[in-house]
């Protein structure tokens, strides 16, 4: 029979090996775990290193689809990785690809400034243009509470939210992962007057 003493070692030996042991790793990503019924949240990478005077803009862009959206992700690509969304500046009408673009695929935003010259606004624009990404089409004629409705709402429009329809549509687009992801439409629309 071994001593108590020997129990009592042991116990403690154990405890602290169990304290020591490697735990599982925890999940540190939005997509890796959702509760049962709630979708896990796509993350998209963008780059706008090509972009430059709409840094503010599409910061502001992404960030109020960022507090819309729950089913999508926005980050910034790290430098030298691909990104699903490439985001350009350019001298002609704004325009983009309309997705919804998925992790892996391609969709290309053109924050034209055009239209800035014409007198809208650089965070509506970069918002609006981020929507078609998401599978937005424009809604023009429109008011200026419908981020898509773009330049139709007019030079004094400045607001970048999605409205509750247009949030509702883009968290439908992303709802659901396990599902076959539906392609991008892969048109590109221009936002001109």
């Amino acid at each position: 029979m071994l001593p108590s003493k020997w129990f009592a070692a042991a116990g403690t030996a154990a405890a602290v090996a169990l304290l020591m042991a490697p735990t599982a790793q925890a999940v540190t990503t939005r997509e890796a775990v959702a509760p049962t019924g709630v979708s896990a949240v796509t993350t998209l990478h963008y780059d706008a290193s090509r972009a430059p005077g709409w840094e503010a803009a599409v910061a502001a862009g992404v960030a109020s689809w960022n507090s819309n959206a729950r089913n999508v992700r926005l980050v910034p690509a790290q430098s030298g990785t691909r990104a699903e969304i490439q985001i350009v500046a350019t001298s002609g009408w704004p325009q983009a690809t309309l997705g919804p673009v998925r992790p892996g695929g391609q969709a290309r935003v053109e924050l034209g400034n055009q239209a800035v010259t014409e007198g809208h606004d650089r965070t509506r624009i970069a918002a609006h243009e981020i929507g078609h990404t998401l599978g937005l089409p424009d809604t023009k004629p429109g008011p200026c509470s419908q981020l898509m409705s773009g330049s139709s709402a007019g030079t004094s429009c400045k607001n970048a939210v999605p409205d509750a329809t247009e949030r509702a549509r883009v968290d439908s687009a992303y709802a659901g992962r396990t599902a076959a992801p539906a392609p991008a439409d892969g048109r590109v629309l221009v936002d001109a007057s």
